[in-house]
């Protein structure tokens, strides 16, 4: 392992051996370092070269030939105050950083180092070279480093030790080959939103304590709602902590638009509430239904067809059913790619069926919203403008950092009535600004994190042109795995016809199960051959796929692309190294 003050600069191969001192290694990225603006790439070259010896502004000149780094100071003070010395970590403890006297030195080396270790990180994540996952049992890793918490505390070295630990272990989630989740990639940009998020280190729930972040907020909420259809805007909307807390927000709040003396006087003042959710929704809905003391049983499950779009015939059957034994619908939520299969209900008959029926329709398109953002694809969620709410992801297929959901309501001032509390230490009333942008009382969360500047900086930085590139390449690469895979020997297909969202569901079938009929002992052996190929993939590092059975189809693969990092070979890589892997099966 690397010793915490190594540069970042030397990735040039997984054990570090691309020395900085390599005087051609130095250069090259001392150049790159040179197109930084605000004096980042002086700061970026000294670590090449030391403080001592630094080039020259950059005017096409080659800089001076990297020295070595100065030996650390042994001079055992705290803080150590030697001017030509690096700062010695073994020495120090976090009681010696900001706002200790005399911090500022101590800090900002320290904080350098960490971001060393960060940038080595992120760009290794690129890097096809090196595995997506250095995988080890949980008793490995218990049994390898001593993670128990200390009375005592432990000096800077081991601090940036347990940083480089870290993330030796961590799944390189923006690797190219990595297919595992819904949420994948690494922007740079929204990196860096998210660095400065935590830097600035505020609470969403005044203005007067998080100005920018509100306006931001209110900025982009009112956008997103714009591109649902809704019009000019209009409606109101909360960053939440994902997909799950927003569509609970959604039942939440058709719930107090029903009944809002629920809200005083609980569910025993309210009849028997049903909900309506397709049998391949997100289990998210049950779990609201829970927590809201409504009931997992109270959540009807609807039928879906082959591709697992709901069946708007057998919704409004259950919802007449419901009806006649007395019992209130009061939310029907349609979803915008289902997880599994990527399915889209049909949003124009549900809301049809909604209206008639007078029942509050909520679209959870947490995986699907960013299709909104492609003229191409757009159309899939024909229907959602007549949504009274929507769950929208932006860190699943838009690619911000975690965590970033929103909830959008279309209806103003709703989730303020259903969720203020009036808590006078908080929201006065005679404040000297608006009072609307004290967004806080309508949130369940009293501390909420800063989760908008990601999105917001990111949609700056590429414009909805980019998203809009960013999509349409990855449900161009999941066609062209489709087209590649639906005729070759090995490979069947869980539903038949190209995939609407970036969701590709198959089977590989071994050459020893090729030659079986199709009867249940083909069945159980072919339930184990994606959790062995997975296993297989783990233990290797070279890609991750997620798999799972639905209903009554036994294992089989999910891939879904969400990473503009991932490019047509690395399709062509996870096809054969799930032949590579599988094969012997």
């Amino acid at each position: 392992m690397a010793s915490p003050g190594s540069s970042f600069w030397s990735f040039g191969s997984e054990d570090g051996s691309g020395d900085p001192e390599n005087p051609g290694t130095a250069r090259a990225w001392c150049q790159v370092a040179q197109k930084f603006t605000g004096g980042i790439g002086n700061k970026l070259c000294a670590l090449l070269y030391g403080d001592a010896e630094k080039p020259a502004e950059s005017s096409g000149s080659q800089p001076p030939r990297a020295t070595s780094r100065k030996a650390a100071c042994s001079c055992n003070q705290k803080p150590c105050s030697c001017p030509k010395a690096e700062v010695n970590y073994a020495f120090l403890h976090a009681t010696d950083l900001l706002p200790a006297c005399d911090g500022e030195r101590p800090t900002l080396a320290f904080l350098q180092e960490v971001m060393d270790i960060l940038l080595q990180y992120v760009v290794k994540s690129f890097d096809r070279s090196t595995k997506v996952i250095d995988f080890h049992y949980p008793n490995e890793l218990l049994q390898e480093y001593n993670w128990e918490l200390a009375d005592q505390p432990q000096n800077l070295e081991e601090i940036l030790m347990h940083c480089q630990t870290t993330l030796k272990y961590a799944i390189k989630t923006g690797h190219p080959r990595y297919f595992n989740q819904l949420s994948t990639g690494l922007d740079m940009v929204g990196l860096a939103a998210d660095w400065l998020t935590s830097t600035a280190n505020t609470n969403m729930f005044t203005y007067e304590i998080a100005p920018v972040f509100v306006l931001l907020e209110y900025v982009t909420l009112k956008k997103m709602r714009e591109i649902i259809g809704w019009p000019g805007g209009s409606g109101d909307g909360i960053f939440s902590p994902g997909g799950a807390i927003s569509n609970m927000y959604a039942m939440l709040i058709a719930r107090f638009k029903m009944f809002p003396e629920v809200k005083e006087k609980g569910m025993a003042a309210v009849p028997r509430l049903i909900a309506f959710t397709s049998e391949h929704s997100h289990f998210s809905l049950k779990k609201g239904a829970a927590a809201l003391g409504i009931g997992t049983d109270s959540v009807i499950l609807i039928k879906c067809d082959e591709r697992g779009k709901m069946i708007p015939s057998d919704l409004e059957r259950r919802i007449l059913e419901a009806k006649q034994k007395g019992f209130v619908p009061f939310l029907v939520s349609a979803t915008a790619g289902t997880t599994v299969y990527g399915a889209f209900d049909p949003l124009l008959a549900v809301a049809d069926i909604c209206k008639k029926y007078k029942i509050w329709m909520h679209v959870d398109a947490a995986w699907g919203g960013g299709l909104l953002m492609s003229r191409k694809h757009k159309w899939k969620l024909s229907g959602v403008e007549r949504a009274n709410s929507v769950t929208w992801n932006p860190h699943k297929m838009m690619g911000v950092p975690l965590q970033c959901s929103a909830l959008l309501v279309r209806e103003e001032g709703l989730m303020q009535s259903c969720n203020q509390m009036h808590a006078s230490y908080l929201f006065q009333q005679d404040k000297h600004y608006d009072l609307s942008y004290d967004t806080g009382d309508k949130a369940l969360q009293c501390g909420r994190h800063v989760d908008v500047f990601k999105l917001w900086l990111m949609w700056r930085a590429k414009g909805t042109i980019g998203f809009e590139a960013h999509i349409d390449k990855c449900l161009e690469l999941a066609e062209y795995l489709y087209n590649i895979i639906k005729n070759r020997e090995g490979y069947e297909m869980v539903f038949d016809g190209k995939p609407q969202h970036t969701n590709v569901c198959f089977w590989y079938v071994p050459p020893s199960l090729r030659v079986l009929d199709n009867n249940e002992e083909r069945l159980s052996r072919l339930s184990k051959v994606a959790p062995m190929i997975k296993a297989r993939m783990m233990e290797s590092g070279t890609t991750m796929v997620s798999y799972q059975p639905l209903g009554d189809k036994v294992n089989f693969f999910r891939m879904v692309i969400s990473n503009p990092a991932a490019t047509h070979q690395d399709i062509d890589f996870l096809i054969e190294e799930i032949e590579r892997l599988g094969q012997d099966l």
